[in-house]
């Protein structure tokens, strides 16, 4: 591993901390030679961790003093742990599903704070897009035939790569591509399950992993959620024990909504439950690989001894999603999930998959990691900045561990649909809380995206939802009441001065 690599990991790890409250605003660091013996680096290696981050602003020297945490806290609290339904549900909510993902137009690419996507400008997408042009313009008819049922063998070299970062190690024959992160979340499902079904999920839950529960007629068992620490365990082996759980779906790293990664002691700990009541896990690692620490979380799937454990992801949120490749890795039922694979889409689509494997062996992707893991971790910061600014008071705010969405809590009583239908006028949305509850809780939440560039524009936008947020809370009838009451109490009270 190069020199550079490793002082950039040491980098992201301390601020990493700082933004954790790990280290607070003008708390002293490590001594460098303190941090050479604790990470295991050069001297040199240590100083290029420590300046790059007072270049950041992050940290300053104090001579004869060492380096101390400038960076202001955000104290902003978090969200609540979660109370869900306790039993099993339908789901419902494609209707508000639809008009979030179909009611969108290519013109509110820039304002897309409601929907899934990455930075689609980001410089270090060039070579990707000069190896797509190449591909196209080289193709041959081979190269329009079908492909193999598994997919590109390049690519699924690759894949493996990426998966041993996470400390899980396959082989390419144990990888079969897909159409994106939601096939093969599909194809999981239809593995598993069966119509009537009982799933237990994390809540809130990605909500395009809620509508294929609906889809196929499945029930959700809410799991709470922390937003600190991931699902609860004990209340997961209650239900286990409670329900005939058939699957357990779960966004264990950089979850999506809620931004935590569970770290590994939980993650083994989830993996034996689920041996235990000999159940198998879904885990969706979309995120995954945008962990803004390094090295990146570990995946449930490195925890796996018995082949349980269906690991899925895709480029659509590290890259563009609009090449629709991602991939299963469906551990005991690879064979299954090719049957599944070839009655749904067949093989898929050639010139996508030579182009991104390209990109990963030329070292591209890592680069292109690199730079939006940074990108995402600095708008994380200043989108929280923005909600302290302009939200109403008492909002509470994730902080996620990587990715680019932010879960926002507001006072109850506040209708996260209603906020949404008075966006419209301004050409603005949100996700609305509900999408992500099969039994429409979380009313008073939503979820932001803060993948694009922060520019004013952006800016203006926060703050334009953040005030009709007040707004709308500020016409609660207990609001009103509440102001009555404030001035009858101010009123009898000065009576009695006079």
């Amino acid at each position: 591993m190069s020199r550079t690599k490793r002082y950039e990991q040491l980098r992201d790890l301390l601020a990493e901390r700082i933004h954790q409250g790990v280290y607070r605003c003008g708390d002293r660091l490590p001594s460098v030679r303190q941090w050479c013996q604790q990470q295991g680096v050069s001297m040199t290696t240590a100083q290029a961790s420590f300046a790059a981050l007072e270049a950041e602003g992050l940290i300053e020297a104090r001579p004869r003093s060492g380096y101390f945490v400038t960076a202001p806290v955000n104290n902003t609290p978090l969200p609540q742990r979660s109370q869900p339904e306790q039993r099993p549900v339908h789901v419902s909510r494609w209707a508000q599903v639809k008009a979030l993902v179909v009611g969108s137009s290519p013109q509110q690419i820039r304002h897309a704070l409601a929907n899934g996507l990455p930075d689609l400008r980001a410089r270090t997408l060039l070579p990707l897009q000069r190896l797509l042009t190449q591909s196209q313009r080289q193709a041959s008819l081979t190269h329009f035939a079908y492909d193999s049922l598994a997919g590109d063998a390049e690519l699924r070299h690759q894949i493996t790569h990426l998966m041993s970062h996470s400390g899980c190690i396959r082989h390419r024959d144990d990888v079969v591509v897909t159409t994106g992160c939601q096939e093969a979340l599909a194809i999981a499902l239809r593995l598993l399950t069966q119509p009537g079904d009982v799933v237990a999920v994390d809540s809130p839950a990605f909500y395009g992993a809620m509508q294929m529960l609906e889809a196929r007629g499945l029930k959700a068992l809410e799991i709470p959620t922390d937003a600190e620490h991931g699902i609860s365990l004990g209340a997961l082996e209650l239900a286990l024990e409670q329900w005939p759980v058939k699957a357990i779906m779960v966004t264990p790293t950089c979850n999506n909504p809620l931004g935590y990664s569970m770290d590994d002691q939980r993650k083994k700990a989830l993996v034996e439950l689920a041996r235990r009541h000999d159940v198998a896990i879904i885990e969706d690692d979309v995120y995954g690989d945008l962990a803004y620490a390094a090295p990146r979380p570990r995946s449930l799937a490195a925890f796996d001894e018995d082949g349980r454990v269906l690991l899925c992801s895709s480029v659509s949120k590290t890259l563009l999603p609009g090449l629709r490749l991602g991939w299963l890795a469906p551990g005991r039922y690879r064979d299954r999930a090719l049957h599944e694979k070839y009655v749904s889409t067949g093989s898929s689509a050639t010139l996508a998959q030579s182009a991104v494997a390209e990109f990963m062996a030329r070292g591209h992707y890592a680069r292109h990691l690199t730079t939006m893991r940074r990108q995402y971790r600095l708008h994380r910061d200043q989108m929280r900045a923005w909600i302290h600014q302009y939200f109403p008071e008492g909002t509470r705010v994730s902080v996620p561990s990587g990715g680019f969405m932010l879960w926002l809590e507001l006072p109850e009583g506040f209708d996260s649909i209603a906020l949404n239908q008075r966006l419209v006028e301004h050409q603005l949305g949100v996700a609305p809380g509900p999408l992500f509850s099969a039994s429409g809780k979380y009313q008073h939440c939503l979820r932001l995206n803060f993948a694009s560039t922060l520019d004013d524009i952006t800016h203006a936008a926060v703050r334009t939802i953040g005030s009709c947020a007040r707004e709308q809370l500020a016409r609660r009838p207990e609001s009103k009441a509440i102001r009555v009451r404030h001035d009858e109490d101010k009123g009898s009270s000065t009576s009695g001065l006079i």
